[in-house]
């Protein structure tokens, strides 16, 4: 079988615009598969040049595919099913920061460059003031430090080669987090005023959100799908086909990165809170206060959770109790309730209830308290199916043992399970959990710890996890129907 840049016939020479931090799944399959689009319809004309921050691994796949691979896009999009393939041409290099360095910062000195795109992990934007100049310094930030004074240097500090940065790692504001190290360790290694001035007003930090799930080389199917699209391809890349790219800026630079133009799913503003709001309430919100309960009922997986009348309809309780309190029109709100709908359907993801439930105490907290709070201050009332959550939440987490820093539980049918969380959050269910139930709600809901507030201070939601935890112990699927009937 051919290699994939046999199955190429020709490639544009496009300029790099695009210098990218990170080399792995997500990149490839988010904004290298849009620049890629972008590119084809003549709106872009840039290539990415992509850069290896870590002294580990190697680029051998690259190298030998010409740093050409395939994105095969699979799920559900406007009720119909989708599984497409393309060949993505906007990689034009990749290079490793520590293996090629003499390259790597000759990017630096490229008139063409204008954007860079990073994604580090959550751990990678942090501020480490003891990083060095000289060489290679160890953060990211601090690499980045070092290539901006490189540009700086080349260009004499010309206003106009500036460049964008568009961090996608998961933390909150991270343009405005990454921003704030750069300058740091622009003090701390006594850079020039001069230099500062020109990260400050000639560059720009835009903070964004990303959505898309991308599962990658797929691993048990790679023999099978290489030999459909009638070539080798060791960077096959699938994800799913929804995908949402939040840009805040403060200067807008759509016209200069028009991917949404492109027919791509890129929205500039300059405020994405309502949006990360919107994902964190009904995404995040729609799982956390479901999965639970769906697997207490005899489920493994999302998509059995969707194809069940009760889960589902429990869902479509939760998210009415839910979407109020988002911030932004009500068409928005639901078509992406509908998007979510879809994605959680998605026949050829099998994600695991159990994997979700992993620090299920911080993620109500943090996804579904704040929907709760808004549903009870205009209703003067508590919400019940997010109350329904919170108990099943409480069924979850009962366990009278504890091993290897793990909880272990079982389920009404018999099947084991382990809880997963931080150590006080599992000390405290294992302590508590097996005491009488209106003792167990009472400890549990007056914790602060756990919920960064007193929950007993709603008025009927002490009742109503009572009742509730009751009917979910005896049998977790009845006690939701009863709750869509009313019964309850």
């Amino acid at each position: 079988m051919k290699n994939i840049k046999e199955a190429v016939e020709k490639r544009a020479n496009r300029p790099i615009k695009v210098m990218q931090f990170g080399e792995g799944n997500f990149l490839r399959a988010f904004p290298d598969y849009m620049i890629d689009i972008a590119n084809e319809k003549g709106l872009f004309d840039g290539d990415i040049a992509v850069v290896k921050c870590v002294p580990f691994g190697n680029l051998d796949r690259f190298k030998k595919q010409d740093n050409l691979y395939t994105v095969i896009l699979r799920g559900k999009d406007n009720g119909e099913v989708v599984n497409s393939a393309r060949v993505v041409t906007s990689i034009q290099k990749a290079i490793g920061c520590y293996e090629d360095y003499d390259e790597y910062i000759a990017l630096a000195k490229l008139d063409s460059l204008r954007f860079i795109i990073s994604n580090t992990t959550e751990a990678g934007i942090v501020l480490d003031t003891n990083d060095h100049l000289d060489g290679i310094p160890e953060t990211y930030p601090g690499k980045l430090t070092q290539f901006l004074f490189e540009r700086f240097k080349a260009f004499d500090g010309a206003k106009d080669k500036g460049l964008v940065l568009l961090p996608v790692e998961l933390i909150d504001d991270n343009g405005k987090q990454l921003k704030k190290c750069v300058l740091a360790l622009a003090e701390a290694w006594s850079l020039p005023a001069e230099f500062t001035a020109w990260v400050k007003n000639s560059c720009v930090f835009c903070s964004t959100l990303v959505d898309r799930i991308v599962t990658g080389y797929p691993f048990d199917e790679a023999e099978k799908l290489c030999e459909e699209m009638g070539y080798t391809d060791e960077l096959l890349d699938v994800a799913e086909p929804f995908g949402l790219w939040v840009i805040e800026s403060e200067k807008d630079i759509s016209d200069e990165f028009p991917l949404d133009k492109a027919g791509m799913p890129v929205l500039f503003t300059d405020n994405q809170k309502p949006y990360k709001d919107r994902k964190v309430r009904i995404l995040n919100g729609a799982h956390t206060s479901t999965v639970l309960l769906g697997w207490l009922s005899g489920l493994e997986i999302v998509r059995e959770c969707m194809e069940d009348g009760t889960i589902r309809g429990f869902m479509n309780m939760a998210l009415s109790e839910i979407k109020p309190g988002v911030k932004l029109p009500s068409d928005e709100v639901q078509a992406f309730t509908d998007s979510v709908f879809e994605r959680f359907e998605n026949p050829f993801i099998r994600h695991k209830v159990l994997d979700i439930s992993l620090n299920s105490v911080s993620k109500w907290r943090a996804r579904v308290l704040s929907s709760f709070k808004d549903f009870y201050n205009a209703n003067n009332a508590i919400p019940k199916a997010l109350t329904f959550s919170f108990a099943a939440l409480l069924a979850f987490y009962t366990s009278n043992t504890m091993e290897d820093g793990v909880l272990k539980a079982k389920r009404l049918d018999g099947t084991e399970y382990i809880i997963k969380d931080g150590e006080a959050e599992l000390k405290f269910f294992l302590e508590n959990s097996n005491k009488p139930v209106a003792e167990y709600v009472e400890l549990t809901i007056k914790n602060s710890d756990l919920w960064g507030e007193d929950l007993s201070q709603y008025k009927g939601f002490n009742e109503a996890v009572v009742k509730y935890l009751t009917e979910i112990r005896a049998n977790a699927k009845v006690a939701a129907d009863k709750l869509l009937k009313g019964e309850i």
